[in-house]
């Protein structure tokens, strides 16, 4: 909004200027969300703390200590994530780039689902909230939806059509893969998936969020380069024109993530639930899309993919063989099961994340 207010007078205020370029308006779109965080989290926490009596319902079978300094912690705190981050996108994107729109309509739809299913837990006090079948069905169609719309893009950008329904592969110059109308498909799996792995991992102070950002930082990096054309061929790229606009949004949820970390440190104030991490998951999964980076995606959140990866091999030991693998799934707590204290499990991931996301980036120039 205020590119487009201000941009135009560029001609007679020189100061203006500077709103063409990406990089000032990405830092802007950081403090605005930043701020907006700091001053609403107060607000918004006493709010909460207000409508949820009792908190969010905390796992009885996982670690004593955890559930008794969990215990009465308001849920919801993804409205904050939500709150700031659109703000600062609006605010200072170029809001005529459909790429921006695609990834604000994942990020508002799933954040709708994940507020109607925190909602649920905590009105019936209980771990189970909107029926999974209803929730993927949900999430399968607001995906089905952006996946068919950034491929138009594309399609109508003036950059390489091939693109629309390909899937690039790292450490090859110009390998893609032409899925076709499977592409809808896998495009689908990469948004929910995503969106459900990081919604696993949200289960201690800070775990989620931190990883979140290291990779939403490494997409929006991503973004900016294949976004422009001296860059991609350099770096023998592909190209997607107007994905650079895409930093922007980085940007402010860069800034909430780090507003929403001041009040989610341990211990936390407030937790995201299923309103923060099932948006920022199918987000960062969109941007993946969008920039034609899908598999990178899943080195740069290999941590995401290790939490899902841990239940699925939980649940199918389980019930094949009535025998555990983990102490506890996901693998977070079976770290707590262990005795690891709660900081020196979360540290730790974040260190796993950021070498990750490292060798996800080097993808770009190993080539």
């Amino acid at each position: 909004m205020l590119y487009h207010l201000l941009y135009p007078l560029a001609d007679d205020f020189a100061v203006f200027n500077v709103l063409r370029y990406i990089s000032f308006r990405f830092g802007a779109a950081l403090m605005t969300s930043l701020i907006l965080a700091f001053v609403f989290g107060k607000p918004i926490i006493n709010l909460l703390k207000r409508k949820q009596k009792a908190g969010q319902p905390i796992r009885d079978d996982g670690p004593q200590r955890h559930i008794v300094e969990k215990a009465g912690t308001p849920t919801m705190g993804g409205m904050l994530i939500l709150f700031s981050g659109l703000s600062g996108t609006l605010l200072w994107a170029d809001l005529g780039n459909a790429y921006v729109w695609v990834v604000l309509g994942v990020l508002a739809g799933f954040g709708l689902i994940g507020f109607w299913d925190d909602y649920m837990k905590v009105t019936r006090r209980s771990h189970d909230g909107v029926s999974g079948k209803v929730r993927l069905v949900l999430e399968a169609l607001i995906a089905g939806i952006a996946v068919w719309w950034i491929s138009r893009i594309i399609t109508q950008s003036g950059g390489d059509a091939s693109l629309a329904n390909s899937v690039a592969v790292p450490f090859f110059k110009d390998l893609l893969i032409d899925l076709g109308p499977m592409y809808l498909v896998f495009g689908v799996l990469v948004i929910v998936g995503t969106s459900n792995a990081v919604n696993l991992t949200d289960g201690l102070d800070g775990l989620a969020i931190v990883p979140v950002m290291i990779a939403m930082a490494s997409f929006g990096a991503i973004a900016y380069l294949v976004g422009r054309v001296d860059f991609t061929d350099y770096l023998q790229l592909p190209y997607a024109p107007g994905t650079g606009e895409l930093t922007i949004f980085v940007g402010a949820m860069l800034g909430a993530g780090l507003g929403f970390l001041w009040w989610n440190a341990p211990p936390a104030m407030i937790f995201m639930g299923d309103t923060g991490s099932l948006s920022l998951g199918a987000a960062l999964g969109a941007i993946a899309v969008a920039v034609k980076h899908e598999i990178v995606l899943a080195i740069v959140g290999g941590l995401f993919v290790l939490e899902a990866v841990s239940v699925i091999v939980q649940v199918a030991s389980f019930k094949l063989t009535g025998k555990r693998v983990f102490r506890m799934a996901p693998i977070h707590h079976h770290f707590e099961q262990k005795g690891w204290a709660e900081p020196t499990i979360v540290i730790r991931f974040w260190i796993i994340a950021l070498v990750l996301a490292m060798i996800g980036l080097s993808t770009l120039k190993l080539r």
